[in-house]
């Protein structure tokens, strides 16, 4: 089950995707990405058809294809982590047909065995989540729900069965760097508060430093995904070669820091 930092500040929760550029390199981002600061790992794992996806994460989720990355391959990088100093909690962030091609028990007796703390299947839509969360309770995991600009006895809905947090996603579409986010989040995300029990976050689109300036206030915590995964993409050469390995994840690390330097300042 997922536990979240106590100290009372506005969470980073940085989205990668196993297997960009190679698995190994996959452990070490995660480490950087902890050392910037981040409370929580969202783990991406790549699939062909990616519905929610704009095109950095679906070029990130072909180059990890290339190396056989699969959903139990992404799942078994977790204990890599750990091994490496990863303390921070990881979530799997899968579509759903891996899940099913694995076998729905499989999956998270797998994710259980491996210490995953949470998991999230964004083409999955709530009114038929219920046997899945059913397993992940059971398993101990928490089921990471998504709210979208809905209706208002939706979201109460969704609210009401949230684990761990609640997702909210900025605007509708796909994930991508977005210059401008919705004038109605700050009030879509007030309303989601209303009635959560479970913290806030807001995630799709969220790509520089102002925009978390301008989030932190009116939400629990912000989740950074194509931003990064871009930054993976413009430094993938010098990840991949030992010699330079090294300074890329220095310039990846500070990169993420410069994202999220207005949560330094709560």
């Amino acid at each position: 089950m997922l536990k979240l930092p106590t100290a009372n500040k506005t969470m980073f929760i940085p989205f990668i995707v196993a297997g960009d550029p190679h698995p190994s390199v996959t452990v070490e981002l995660a480490l950087a990405l902890q050392n910037a600061g981040a409370s929580i790992l969202e783990l991406g794992v790549p699939y062909s058809d990616p519905l929610a996806d704009g095109p950095i994460i679906q070029r990130a989720a072909q180059r990890a294809l290339k190396h056989d990355m699969t959903l139990k391959k992404a799942i078994e990088l977790v204990p890599l982590m750990r091994k490496r100093g990863v303390q921070i909690p990881i979530i799997i962030f899968t579509y759903y047909n891996p899940v099913l091609q694995l076998g729905e028990e499989y999956f998270f007796a797998l994710a259980q065995k491996n210490n995953v703390d949470g998991v999230l299947i964004p083409d999955l839509p709530f009114e038929e989540s219920g046997h899945i969360r059913q397993l992940s309770a059971q398993s101990g995991l928490s089921f990471i729900s998504l709210v979208a600009p809905t209706s208002k006895k939706r979201i109460e809905k969704i609210a009401s069965q949230a684990q761990g947090f609640l997702y909210c996603v900025s605007s509708l579409g796909v994930t991508g760097i977005r210059d401008k986010l919705p004038n109605e989040l700050y009030e879509f995300l007030e309303e989601v508060k209303t009635h959560s029990s479970v913290p806030v976050v807001v995630g799709f689109g969220i790509s520089r430093s102002e925009q978390v300036q301008a989030l932190k206030e009116h939400c629990d915590g912000i989740v950074i995904g194509s931003a990064l995964v871009q930054k993976i993409e413009q430094l993938a050469d010098c990840l991949l070669q030992e010699k330079t390995r090294k300074d890329a994840l220095i310039q990846f690390q500070q990169y993420a820091q410069s994202l999220v330097e207005p949560l330094k300042r709560e």
